[in-house]
């Protein structure tokens, strides 16, 4: 049977609407391809680091928080002593960012949210650093190792149920009435006694504000407190007096003339100690010469002799002096 070479309407719809199928696929794929920068033109760096945790080929490459590109490959580097070279990482990245990856601009790894996907970030330069060519190194900026966070934070929560433990203990023994702090919560002879000893104290401050007692005029009655300042204003003349030229004190305390004078007196009491010590003159003498001394003793003696016979027989010394007119 020969078949029609016309093309029906039927045939002209199912046409019709691949065609627009096609057309959506390919805007689809052009959006797409426009939104994760498949169509972008590209140049490659290096980055060096000692381990990519998280990070795979194709993954996203960020400058300043914006996609900027791709990880091209992920290479293992050749076993060596350096430690912070382990794998070589090739980056895809857009034309149109050239400018703000430079000779300062720090790479580093870095987590989308706490538990998202790794991306390597690169932080944009400065105007006085070069920009970096294809195939130029950039620098790895030490990135925060979120391992080690997780083990710290796993050896706070350790820490916290330890304390809680321990927190625990010590309210249990509260409640059990041990210790000080239990026998104040449980023991109600306890607290009746410092309630009775509240009530005592209450009365004590009752008796201190009564205004006919000691403490309660010393709170109340303004005259010790005027005298006082009587007291102070005297002291503060006084002081004045003192501080000033006039008076005795006052020449005592700025007067020079009384110090001279004890100053001069001193010498020369210092000089008349060294001439008694010196063994020179009658005084030295005195001091210093036995014989003087032991004759001047005598001397004494024979006049204290003398002078009791005077008054036993004052007419034998008297004889012949008195004469009677």
């Amino acid at each position: 049977m020969k078949r029609s070479s016309t093309i029906t309407w039927d045939q002209l719809r199912v046409g019709l609407v691949v065609f627009v199928a096609i057309g959506i696929v390919g805007v689809a794929v052009y959006k797409l391809g426009m939104a994760a920068n498949l169509f972008a033109k590209r140049y490659e760096l290096i980055a060096y680091l000692p381990d990519a945790n998280g990070l795979k080929v194709g993954g996203s490459v960020m400058v300043a928080g914006q996609l900027a590109g791709t990880v091209k490959t992920i290479d293992f580097l050749p076993v060596d002593a350096d430690t912070t070279r382990n794998l070589k990482l090739t980056l895809a990245i857009d034309e149109n960012v050239h400018e703000q990856i430079r000779r300062d601009s720090k790479g580093k790894l870095r987590t989308l949210g706490l538990l998202g996907d790794k991306v390597f970030d690169i932080t944009p330069g400065t105007p006085k650093a070069r920009v970096l060519q294809p195939g130029d190194t950039i620098t790895i900026a030490q990135s925060l190792d979120y391992e080690a966070v997780i083990a710290q934070a796993s050896g706070a929560v350790k820490d916290m149920v330890a304390l809680t433990r321990d927190m625990r203990s010590i309210t249990g023994g509260i409640v059990r009435g041990d210790g000080t702090l239990g026998q104040l919560v449980t023991n109600r002879a306890l607290y009746d006694q410092l309630n009775a000893t509240l009530g005592r104290a209450n009365t004590m401050l009752a008796r201190f504000q009564n205004p006919n007692g000691t403490v309660g005029r010393l709170l109340d009655d303004p005259t010790l407190y005027n005298k006082l300042t009587g007291v102070i204003g005297s002291t503060d003349s006084l002081v004045m007096s003192i501080n000033s030229n006039k008076g005795t004190a006052g020449l005592l305390l700025r007067d020079t003339t009384l110090y001279h004078n004890l100053v001069g007196i001193t010498k020369g009491a210092d000089s008349l100690m060294k001439a008694l010590s010196s063994g020179q003159g009658t005084a030295s003498k005195l001091l210093t010469d036995q014989t003087l001394y032991d004759q001047l003793n005598k001397l004494v003696t024979d006049l204290s002799a003398i002078l009791a016979d005077v008054r036993k027989d004052p007419s034998r010394y008297l004889k012949g002096v008195i004469k009677v007119f």
